[in-house]
């Protein structure tokens, strides 16, 4: 039988159980000077990823030429090979079928045809669900799960929520205290302890969240590789833990994906997906990556819904997945 019993208090001065709430801000929507920065900084991060295959449209004329450039530009971007065969395929049937003549008509028509491919990964975080939603954060180490979790309450709190985050990384040092630097910058409150089960860790917490009402519980999770079987157990045993704390929870489990990663993403999600059933991903580190054609890939093999993309490391740098957005950016 599991031993839910409380630890004292950490030497950070965060007492396991400490729920006392702050009231956020309500901002539902962000503002046209917003939208524009967002994109502006989308572009500016797509860059390296969208420089190779917008040069292929320098010239005018379509031949096969073009079409061998642009299949070498998408592979270069890691959108893979069964997601490069995918749009080649119908790139060229379309040109084809319409006539295409010119190379700003061919760019114009992969376009449509990328945000047609990644409009399925879009989905908005539902946060209308009944409080709390208990949310589970996973990924390898290095990913930049702690950074999500503390952008994740940022946002969190401009929608109008109250967040409770639960220490459950008792592997990685100083993941703890890092956590609660970030509950800190937020204004919201951290569940921690010395040490410990990491579900018992999160068993605390959902009970902290349910008995003051918190909108949002989020346990950052230790970084673990898929290969490490012992590890990939354990998170497997936080989901269950989670499942008798609250009947229905978990009822997120994101994944943290490093955009740097480029196809070695798509085992992640493959491997993680098997393991513990994902409900969304979170790309981070767009910003000055060239592989972030690997979202065209993850479409194709393994099309988990990406709820949000990071382009920075500030508060506000973690923003909702828009695929219609994300294609001018990359291309423009």
């Amino acid at each position: 039988m599991l031993n839910f019993r409380k630890k004292p208090a950490s030497p950070t001065g965060v007492p396991a159980g400490d729920t006392s709430s702050t009231t956020a801000a309500s901002v539902p929507t962000r503002s046209a000077a917003d939208e524009v920065s967002w994109f502006e900084r989308l572009r500016t991060g797509l860059r390296k990823t969208g420089s190779n295959i917008t040069s292929v449209f320098a010239g005018t004329k379509v031949d096969e030429a073009v079409f061998e450039d642009l299949e070498s530009a998408l592979l270069v971007a890691d959108t893979g090979i069964e997601a490069t065969a995918y749009l080649m395929n119908a790139l060229r049937a379309r040109a084809k079928r319409e006539r295409i003549e010119t190379q700003e008509q061919l760019k114009s028509a992969l376009a449509e045809l990328l945000v047609e491919l990644l409009v399925p990964l879009e989905k908005r975080f539902d946060l209308e669900r009944e409080a709390p939603i208990v949310t589970m954060i996973a990924g390898v180490n290095g990913a930049g799960k702690t950074t999500s979790i503390g952008k994740l309450a940022r946002y969190f709190q401009a929608h109008g929520k109250t967040v409770l985050l639960a220490a459950a990384d008792t592997f990685r040092a100083a993941a703890r205290e890092q956590l609660v630097v970030w509950g800190q910058r937020n204004g919201v409150h951290v569940v921690a302890q010395e040490g410990g089960d990491p579900a018992a860790i999160v068993f605390d917490a959902i009970a902290s969240a349910r008995a003051r009402q918190f909108g949002v519980m989020m346990a950052d999770t230790a970084g673990r590789l898929p290969t490490q079987q012992h590890l990939m157990e354990e998170l497997k045993k936080i989901k269950r833990v989670i499942a008798k704390a609250l009947a229905g929870a978990p009822h997120e489990i994101l994944l943290v994906i490093d955009g740097n990663t480029g196809q070695n993403a798509v085992a992640q999600v493959k491997a993680f997906d098997d393991a513990v059933s994902l409900t969304g991903l979170i790309i981070t580190k767009l910003d000055g990556t060239a592989k972030g054609g690997v979202l065209a890939a993850i479409a194709r093999q393994r099309p988990i819904p990406v709820y949000f993309i990071g382009m920075g490391e500030g508060l506000d740098d973690l923003q909702p997945f828009v695929a219609s957005e994300f294609v001018a950016a990359l291309l423009s």
